[in-house]
């Protein structure tokens, strides 16, 4: 049997996850020699996975009910992931081919038919300027949240502004990016005066406050509010509390606000948490709030193919930055988790557990 390393919720986390005690490297033995019994099914050896924030979400009680279920206890979370067959018993799949699916962060799993999300094949050899670690980040969901919540919600037109929150993590970086490939004006948010440089220099934004040193009201007000200001068309929401309450007070009348996350508000008690103050203005500026899951039939589904073919070809022509922040090994990955959770991530946060064997 082979030891077969997994990452294993250990105890269910209040606020932030304490590695090794919440979320703990363990071996879970797996005889990986032999086809899985089962038929219709893969042996897959994983490559990569996808660290998001919504992973926090799943990290709760059984009688806590959501839109995805919850994390069982002593057992390895999952993740959207790349991975390899090893073996198969499907007559759809063959050995060697690499996948996108969402799997548990271990070494190697067992696939079976209809037991988790769908599996979608990837190129081989990968199309000329892709790397395989993109199929996590911004081929992968959390480039489609990006692309699907910002056209299929926020609609933006060429001229409007659009103010995207966390704006150098996973979602807001492509978010920004893809604003101003429609000629928008682009503000973000950023923790540190390395990320708001980053989010400036490297992503395109037109400007960016560190919410650190600057509060959102300020700064929003500076940057689109007053007497002769833009205000914010569309604001793509990642953060939520404070940024949340400041961008109410800037939206222009008929704004769109696209609910994607707030995760500031993930590791705090019900009580603890920010309580808005400018809801009014939702009705005053007859705005559109509207939460999503990248899954919903009109969202991911319908814009995957566009998506696909677009940012491939950015990709390809280098002309959109997918930049990572890649750990290496599931050793590693309760400090990986924690570390994005905190938003210390720069780009997408991978976790990478393998090459592919060639």
């Amino acid at each position: 049997m082979y030891p077969n390393k997994s990452l294993i919720l250990t105890n269910i986390p209040t606020g932030l996850p304490t590695p090794h005690k919440d979320l703990t490297p363990l071996p879970r033995p797996l005889d990986i020699t032999t086809p899985p019994p089962n038929p219709h099914s893969l042996l897959t050896k994983l490559l990569y996975a996808s660290l998001d924030p919504y992973m926090r979400g799943r990290m709760r009680p059984a009688h806590i009910k959501s839109y995805s279920p919850p994390y069982p206890l002593d057992s390895p979370i999952t993740a959207y992931a790349v991975a390899q067959v090893v073996h198969s018993t499907h007559a759809s799949f063959k050995t060697g081919e690499i996948i996108y699916a969402r799997l548990p962060i271990q070494e190697y799993s067992i696939l079976l038919d209809g037991a988790n999300s769908p599996v979608q094949k990837i190129p081989t050899p990968l199309p000329s300027g892709i790397e395989l670690s993109q199929y996590v980040g911004i081929l992968g969901m959390t480039g489609l949240t990006a692309y699907a919540g910002l056209f299929e919600i926020g609609e933006p037109k060429k001229g409007e502004t659009v103010f995207v929150s966390s704006a150098a993590g996973a979602v807001g970086s492509v978010v920004g990016q893809l604003a101003k490939r429609i000629g928008c004006r682009v503000i973000g948010s950023a923790g540190g005066e390395r990320k708001r440089k980053y989010v400036v220099e490297e992503l395109g934004f037109d400007e960016c406050f560190d919410y650190r040193v600057e509060g959102a009201k300020e700064a929003l007000g500076r940057l689109a509010g007053g007497e002769g200001g833009s205000g914010v068309d569309v604001y793509f929401e990642n953060v939520g509390g404070e940024q949340l309450d400041a961008v109410l007070e800037v939206m222009n009348n008929g704004g769109r606000i696209v609910a994607c996350g707030m995760v500031s508000q993930y590791n705090l008690k019900p009580e603890e948490r920010y309580g808005l103050k400018n809801l009014y203005n939702v009705v005053t500026k007859r705005l559109r709030m509207r939460g999503f899951i990248v899954g919903d039939k009109d969202i991911g589904p319908k814009w995957i193919k566009e998506r696909n073919e677009k940012v491939t070809a950015w990709l390809q022509e280098g002309s959109i930055n997918a930049k990572e922040d890649i750990t290496v090994g599931i050793e590693n990955g309760p400090e990986a988790f924690v570390a994005m959770l905190r938003g210390e991530n720069l780009g997408k946060a991978v976790l990478k557990i393998a090459d592919p064997d060639l």
